[in-house]
């Protein structure tokens, strides 16, 4: 039953990044969506159990698609990204590096002030963890999901910086029988040029 449900679970996750990907592709082709300019972003990690780290990104080319049913309008982008994280006092600590790429959608849901567009984000990526043995658990795999859940407020000169505000969950989805996760609260800065 346990390898059904983990073939379950791969299924739907490489389903849905086919599915976005797919949608990427697509649109880009279609006169629905109007292609953006790459950033970069830097963010800073604040992780259960005195886990923190530094995050930096970077997004090639971020898509509106637009005519969505129930939602009108997507943002859709790439994220390719590399994380440090470390644990433990000064002295005695690990550091574990992290690998992501991660396709993400985004609404804006509101205007701030009537100018500054303030988005929802989501968006299930993969990822490859350097050691599987961090911060007193034992995470089961090199292969993790990276999952996200955020708010993003773009701001300044044509608005080209965002800060953000994520959850963010690193987890094999059951592929190994060890499986506690990683969770963080991600703080972000981004820059498009």
């Amino acid at each position: 039953m346990k390898l059904l449900s983990s073939y379950s679970l791969t299924a739907s996750m490489s389903v849905l990044i086919c599915g976005l990907l797919t949608i990427q592709i697509a649109q880009a082709a279609n006169q629905n969506t109007e292609a953006r300019k790459q950033s970069i972003a830097a963010d800073v990690l604040i992780g259960e159990d005195d886990v923190s780290g530094l995050r930096l990104s970077y997004r090639p080319l971020t898509h509106q698609v637009k005519n969505i049913p129930y939602f009108d309008t997507l943002d859709v982008y790439w994220e390719l990204s590399i994380n440090f994280w470390e644990y433990g006092d000064n002295n005695q600590h690990q550091t574990n590096y992290v690998l992501a790429l991660s396709p993400v959608v985004s609404k804006v849901f509101y205007q701030v002030a009537d100018k500054y567009p303030l988005r929802w984000e989501f968006g299930i990526g993969v990822s490859l963890v350097d050691d599987t043995r961090f911060a007193g658990k034992d995470i089961g795999s090199h292969y993790q999901f990276e999952d996200r859940l955020g708010l993003s407020l773009s701001f300044g000169e044509d608005l080209r910086q965002m800060a953000s505000i994520r959850y963010m969950h690193y987890s094999n989805g059951g592929l190994n029988s060890k499986n506690p996760g990683m969770d963080f609260l991600n703080m972000a800065y981004s820059y498009q040029f």
